[in-house]
């Protein structure tokens, strides 16, 4: 967990401003304070002039994601008054995905999702990961330094997720750039994000149209819910919004993890605790995204004694409620209660892939590396800002040089 450096400074004296660099400096500061002045739920900005409520307690919460007759996803009332250059409109404005639907339509599009994940083959995803990481190690290893995000992490993360897909290279590159540029939702590039990373995936649908393959993308087309282009590009966008930089994030901050603290850098590289172990406490305290899983209530709802006004974004702060004093703060290892996955029906259907392909990764450059450190002080690290994700925006590493694996 970050040192404290104080909480971030408030909007108006009442909301804080989740895209704040000061919050991304020291989120669980933040949080602590957050439960100072509110308690379970408190008024944030998730952008300059967009309201929102956090919610950091892990009961409220799971209400919250219990229910989504009364805390829907849907929101299409709420967006009628953000403006088109809003940063974060394009992660939160609805599209015919499983994503922003409820009821009938979230179970249509769910059911879909749920058939196109089911097809991995998890075996074959084992070879997948380490056919993509020799190659990439090989890249840097004789060199005896890395930065672990543009040179190991998103290219796996992205080359892997893209085979699952049957994405080929050209068209992936342009749907890579589109993500990047959406998940920072901090200025007007996110936007331009969403016009390239549409454009890329049409031409995939289409591709995958002409010749169907053992792929998510022909599982989608094909599955009983006859989706049409337009469904087609808004969940492919969602599984990818989902596996890309959120996997990427998941293992950089758990590779951060087992560099820099005690309990793991000696104990992980020595066989005494598994990466897993290190996955789970990740997963609690640092999880790739930290604050998602929204919903606009059909109308004011009462939780506990705050009323939540209608058609407002309700955020769930997961590390957040991860960390609630109320749920304790017991031993992390093997404990897999978070709610980084989060939960009810828009619970991620694709867990055991995402733990698959980090632990992988993982495995495969510790087993190649194992003298890896970092190269600065871990101090020097810096976190990007973005109201939702929990994303370094580098990790330098050193270590021996050494010669090229062989390539399998």
């Amino acid at each position: 967990m970050t040192t404290s450096t104080g909480p971030t400074v408030l909007v108006d004296g009442t909301q804080f401003p989740l895209y704040a660099e000061e919050f991304a400096a020291d989120p669980h500061g933040n949080y602590r304070e957050m439960r100072r002045r509110y308690g379970s739920l408190v008024p944030v900005e998730l952008a300059p002039g967009v309201s929102a409520t956090l919610v950091i307690g892990y009961h409220d919460a799971v209400r919250i994601l219990n229910d989504p007759e009364h805390f829907p996803a849907d929101p299409r009332i709420w967006q009628q008054n953000i403006p088109a250059d809003c940063p974060v409109k394009p992660m939160m404005e609805w599209y015919p995905n499983v994503l922003r639907n409820a009821g009938e339509a979230h179970r249509r599009y769910r059911q879909a999702n749920v058939h196109a994940v089911d097809g991995v083959d998890l075996h074959g995803l084992h070879a997948i990961v380490e056919r993509e990481a020799i190659p990439l190690i090989n890249t840097f290893c004789e060199n005896g330094s890395a930065e672990l995000i543009t040179q190991y992490a998103f290219p796996l993360v992205f080359a892997g997720l893209n085979d699952m897909l049957g994405c080929p290279p050209e068209i992936g590159q342009r749907v890579a750039a589109g993500m990047a540029a959406l998940f920072d939702s901090v200025d007007e590039n996110a936007e331009l994000g969403m016009q390239t990373l549409s454009g890329a995936l049409l031409e995939l649908i289409e591709l995958k149209r002409r010749e169907p393959s053992d792929d998510m993308v022909t599982r989608l087309l094909q599955h009983d819910a006859g989706l049409d282009d337009t469904e087609m590009l808004a969940n492919i966008i969602s599984i990818y919004g989902a596996g890309l930089e959120p996997q990427q994030n998941l293992i950089i901050n758990t590779l951060r993890l087992i560099l820099t603290d005690d309990r793991f850098a000696g104990d992980v590289l020595g066989g005494s605790l598994s990466t897993r172990d290190a996955l789970d406490e990740v997963l609690f305290n640092d999880p790739p995204m930290a604050n998602f899983a929204i919903s606009y209530p059909r109308q004011p709802m009462l939780v506990g004694e705050t009323w939540l006004p209608a058609h407002q974004p309700v955020v769930i702060s997961l590390a957040g409620c991860n960390n609630d004093p109320a749920i304790g703060g017991g031993e992390r290892i093997g404990n897999r209660s978070h709610l980084a996955w989060s939960l009810g029906p828009h619970a991620c259907p694709a867990k055991s892939v995402a733990s698959l392909v980090a632990q992988e990764a993982i495995d495969q450059l510790l087993d190649a590396l194992p003298e890896l450190r970092l190269a600065v002080p871990v101090d020097e690290l810096s976190w990007r800002p973005g109201p939702f994700h929990r994303a370094l925006a580098a990790l330098p590493v050193v270590f021996p040089a050494c010669p090229p694996l062989n390539v399998k």
